[in-house]
């Protein structure tokens, strides 16, 4: 059977995970999650006609020959509800964010003043509307504000506060259940034995997860036994909302994973990429499950590939890949024949759009991909780049 390609495999995982219900969550949860409906201005913004800073409401017209001297006859803080109209020949002392009384249509800075409390001398004239923040001015009732598909920024999330709206419709973010396979494995902090190896793909792809705006269940090491698989799995089956396994789905005699899956709906394949070519993918007891290889580098290449797009998908992202760019090759390299492969890279916009590959093709080699901040893709129909070739490099930062 010819192996799948990057694409096919993709759009499987992207169908599998599919869209996450809608929640109406207070704002203070809203951030980075994905607005599911347009918002509309249920009121106009600023509410009032408001001062734009500290100083005097007047009359424009009362300002004629400069300088002149009038009586204050009250103060405005901001947050004042009754207000006196403000009378001819007189100023109201006003403070930044105040409402504007009746009467009034300018406000004098103070710093044209001599700040006076009972009178105050005006040293400088200002036209009608000068330093008013008009009713609607920034937002108009019944606009529309905010658009579905908006990704909620702390901008964002300010302003559904300034209209008065305490929460907002979202699609939640998917509850990943993250699990590493594999007998060898322990805990850092915790004295290895001989042939044991510290566990650190489960928080590699647990980090991955929140960093995508998932939330993360991370469960320690499964053994390499199908009993012990089905049973650590069995009490998350009611709370999560995509599985993630990695290890186990190869070709050797104690692939738990494939063991225990075999009889699920759970497709195995090999798919037409270096590193990460053993994949899998289907559901498990009704959850989207997606399985990927155990070397730390092809779990994660995996994982950016196929996983997080899905992810962000499925919390309603347009934008659901990484930034791309092009750059040119500091050194050349190879790539098999009929696979497309990630290796991974340093670039710098700065030095002339110059990547520079950063360790070997190896899928064990996590201290090269921890130094890069970019993977190079390399379209499976190239066996050979030399420096200087251009190549299309996905940032991961």
């Amino acid at each position: 059977m010819p192996p799948t390609s990057v694409a096919e495999h993709r759009q499987r995982v992207a169908d599998l995970v599919g869209l996450m219900p809608v929640l109406q969550l207070p704002l203070e949860d809203c951030l980075g999650l994905v607005l599911a409906a347009d918002v509309i201005a249920p009121l106009s913004l600023p509410p009032f006609d408001n001062s734009a800073m500290d100083g005097y409401a007047v009359r424009a017209a009362d300002l004629g020959e400069l300088p002149v001297r009038l009586p204050v006859a009250d103060d405005i803080p901001a947050g004042r509800v009754e207000l006196t109209p403000l009378e001819p020949g007189t100023v109201q002392r006003i403070m930044t964010g105040a409402p504007v009384p009746s009467g009034a249509d300018a406000v004098v800075q103070v710093e044209w003043t001599d700040a006076g409390t009972e009178t105050v001398t005006i040293n400088r004239a200002v036209e009608a509307g000068a330093n008013i923040r008009t009713a609607g001015d920034d937002v108009g009732k019944g606009d529309p504000v905010l658009v579905a598909g908006t990704v909620l920024r702390p901008s964002t999330v300010g302003l559904a506060s300034a209209l008065g709206l305490a929460e907002l419709p979202v699609r939640r973010r998917p509850r990943v259940l993250v699990l590493s396979t594999g007998s060898e494995l322990v805990e850092p902090g915790t004295p290895l034995l001989p042939g044991q190896i510290y566990e650190s793909n489960g928080m590699m792809l647990a980090s991955a997860v929140r960093e995508a705006g998932a939330e993360a269940v991370r469960l320690r090491f499964v053994p390499d036994d199908v009993d012990a698989f089905h049973e650590a799995l069995r009490p998350y089956l009611g709370s999560v909302d995509v599985i993630v396994t990695s290890g186990g789905v190869s070709a050797g005699a104690y692939e738990v994973v494939k063991d225990a899956l075999a009889s699920h709906d759970v497709e195995f394949t090999k798919v037409a990429m270096q590193p990460g070519g053993p994949q899998g993918s289907g559901r498990y007891e009704g959850l989207p499950v997606l399985t990927l290889p155990g070397n730390p580098v092809s779990a994660q290449v995996s994982f950016e590939v196929f996983v997080r797009p899905a992810l962000l998908a499925s919390m309603g992202h347009r934008q659901v890949e990484r930034t791309t760019a092009r750059a040119s090759l500091s050194a050349g390299l190879t790539s098999p024949a009929g696979r497309t492969q990630f290796r991974r890279g340093l670039y710098d916009p700065a030095s002339g759009e110059v990547v520079t590959p950063v360790g070997g093709p190896g899928s064990h080699l996590l201290s090269a991909l921890a130094l890069s901040n970019c993977l190079i893709e390399v379209p499976e129909d190239v066996t050979e780049l030399a420096a200087g070739d251009e190549v299309v490099v996905r940032y991961l930062q």
